[in-house]
């Protein structure tokens, strides 16, 4: 039985992109090894599970569960589903620490996301998971990455330093068009908390969209065109680019996923059912 290991950080990792992947590898019959910083059980975004707390009204206690963007932006009703049996999962529960995962054996590397600053940028910016996932591209091991997951591959670097593990390869991540859009709403729907949809948010004289997730891995690139979105004349990609329409395990025409070898990408937590399933893929290639 193919092993997957899915770091985590401590707290604030996107709840579908984990829980759907977990439900997904499970499903097709792949063991699931978590790891976190210290050993013990993550911690969701949890207003991204529930959904609560989105709305220009969240701050109400009676209306906080009243849920419109929050309905949009948030896990759906597979999703939660997915997460509240991967929450009652021993290996969910008992995982490992990330330093030990540099000597634990397993057999693919998936790297979820999670956008708010608070808990994600220990996990992005970790040197012990990026020379783990440099480590794994060197193994030619199967790598999945989704959203900001992408992000921590972007970053970390082959054996001598000084490039990325993505230099060469096709991918994609969560597009300028889908963090923008979140960040918008963000800001009016969750006004006393602007910056919650920017895990890094551009500096002073920087364009907008700089410090995205997009344009960093883009500059991790051999070349600019390696970072793919749908394509204009995809007959769906009004459907897929709007954000609003999520894929799920019979339907993944809503999806955009990149293979590249025998690594695998994908945008958003919309993409997270055909994403794991590709990986499958990739395990019993």
């Amino acid at each position: 039985m193919p092993t997957v290991l899915i770091p985590l950080p401590a707290l604030d990792f996107d709840p579908t992109e984990v829980a759907v992947s977990w439900s997904v590898l499970t499903r097709l019959g792949h063991e699931v090894v978590f790891a976190t910083p210290d050993g013990r059980p993550g911690e969701a975004d949890a207003l991204m599970l529930t959904g609560e707390g989105l709305d220009i009204w969240g701050l109400v206690p009676g209306l906080r569960r009243l849920t419109v963007v929050g309905r949009v932006l948030g896990a759906n009703a597979d999703a939660r589903q997915a997460y509240a049996a991967m929450a009652r999962d021993p290996a969910f529960l008992n995982p490992i620490r990330w330093d030990e995962a540099a000597t634990a054996r397993f057999d693919g590397l998936l790297l979820p996301g999670g956008h708010r600053a608070r808990g994600m940028r220990a996990y992005l910016e970790s040197e012990v998971l990026q020379a783990l996932v440099a480590r794994a591209f060197a193994a030619d091991m199967p790598v999945a990455a989704i959203c900001h997951g992408v992000l921590l591959a972007a970053r970390s670097r082959a054996a001598d330093g000084s490039r990325s593990v993505l230099h060469g390869r096709r991918t994609t991540a969560l597009t300028w068009a889908l963090e923008r859009t979140a960040e918008r709403l963000g800001r009016i729907a969750r006004f006393w908390d602007p910056g919650y949809y920017r895990t890094y948010p551009d500096g002073a004289g920087e364009p907008a969209g700089h410090m995205s997730v997009e344009a960093e891995v883009t500059r991790a690139l051999a070349r600019p065109e390696d970072f793919l979105d749908v394509a204009a004349d995809d007959p769906l990609r009004r459907w897929k680019v709007g954000g609003r329409t999520r894929d799920s395990w019979d339907d993944d025409r809503p999806a955009f996923v990149v293979r590249d070898g025998r690594y695998v990408s994908a945008r958003w937590p919309g993409d997270a059912h055909t994403f794991a399933r590709r990986f499958a893929e990739v395990l019993a290639d």
